[in-house]
């Protein structure tokens, strides 16, 4: 694995571990908490003031850090959180919503069990349904919190090669082949954050979440975290003339480039243009000396969208989140709600007016962190 998300925290020599007084650091107004994600080594987009500004400002999600270190004193270590607060859903705390992952910045053993053990505290003093944390590792828990994981895939490819390798390592057919039909169809690229491209992004967002039968998230959402991450946040298009046929967004951190949201129109899908947009920005992340492409999230079960990362030549690893509950019944993963709604929501959300389903992820989404 190319990144620094499965890294180990060292081992206690004996089972007890002395755990340390948690502090709450509010991640938004606190300096130290900037500071720290960008000097630790694990530290993701995700762990950003700008994510999680953007997670507030749209969906008014409360953000705290747990920490050992005491106000005033250099922070060493944090986990951050949202609380989320829903009627639908149930009250939980997040590290952290809609985020691929979200480490523990934490360096010793006895520091992560601080914090699980403020978790249980707060799971029991809040009465929350649960607490989830999205790490690449799943986490210990005290005996008296029920526990429950869920795995996904995680796909990084290694920037470091050149060009020429990095090319010659993808899928012939699948990959090599779809981005020289796009070169040769003249399909054009733009690249940017104007409210030109975000309209075009967010129209063909509608077409392929209709397809899927979910709704869209929010408007207001990609307009914040443009507004948050600046030109670290880039909206990648293709076109064929006038017509856009996939789109693509992707955030910078550090020496990572993240890609989080696709869409494409499948009329012009044989063209390449999902293909060229990842090509370009693999480019130009070398040219600008970044080391990791994060191709993101997948279900377990997503075989097409694991297949589609496996072929771009990357390295596949193993997320675990963990998720404290006062009881297995009340934590336990398991899918948005019972199969049969499921199935229902998939063929209703199709047939939806496109401002009906706007409206639909607009109220959606808040509570389903």
């Amino acid at each position: 694995m190319v990144g620094n998300l499965n890294i180990s925290l060292p081992q206690p020599r004996t089972a007890e571990v002395k755990t340390r007084p948690i502090f709450q650091v509010r991640a938004l107004e606190d300096p130290r908490w900037p500071a720290l994600v960008a000097a630790h080594s694990r530290s993701s987009v995700f762990h950003t003031t700008g994510w999680i500004a953007a997670l507030h400002r749209t969906y008014r999600f409360e953000p705290v850090v747990y920490t050992t270190s005491p106000p005033g004193a250099v922070l060493e270590n944090g986990l951050a959180l949202c609380h989320v607060r829903s009627w639908i859903t149930g009250s939980r705390l997040i590290s952290l919503p809609f985020s691929d992952h979200c480490e523990p910045l934490v360096d010793t053993a006895t520091e992560a069990q601080s914090l699980t053990n403020a978790l249980a505290e707060t799971l029991r003093r809040e009465n929350l349904r649960y607490v989830e944390v999205r790490a690449a590792l799943p986490l210990d828990g005290p005996i008296e919190a029920c526990l429950s994981t869920r795995n996904y895939c995680l796909h990084e490819l290694d920037l470091r090669p050149g060009l020429d390798t990095l090319f010659s390592n993808f899928h012939k057919s699948s990959t090599q082949r779809k981005i020289l039909r796009a070169e040769r169809e003249g399909l054009i690229y733009e690249c940017g954050r104007s409210r030109a491209l975000l309209d075009v992004f967010w129209d063909l967002l509608l077409i392929t979440r209709r397809r899927h039968g979910v709704p869209p998230q929010p408007r207001a959402w990609f307009q914040n975290l443009i507004e948050c991450f600046g030109d670290a946040l880039q909206i990648r298009v293709a076109f064929q003339g006038r017509q856009p046929a996939a789109a693509i967004l992707t955030i910078r951190h550090k020496d990572t480039l993240v890609y989080k949201y696709g869409c494409s129109d499948t009329r012009l899908r044989h063209l390449g243009g999902t293909q060229l947009l990842f090509w370009r920005s693999i480019q130009e992340a070398k040219c600008e000396g970044l080391r990791v492409f994060d191709l993101g999230r997948s279900d377990c079960d997503n075989t097409g969208l694991i297949t589609f990362k496996d072929r771009w030549g990357s390295t596949r690893s193993t997320l675990t989140y963990t998720r404290f509950s006062p009881s297995l019944s009340s934590g336990a993963f398991s899918p948005a709600g019972p199969g049969w709604a499921v199935r229902i929501a998939n063929r209703l959300v199709p047939r939806l007016p496109i401002r009906v389903l706007q409206l639909a992820g607009k109220v959606l989404y808040r509570h389903m962190a």
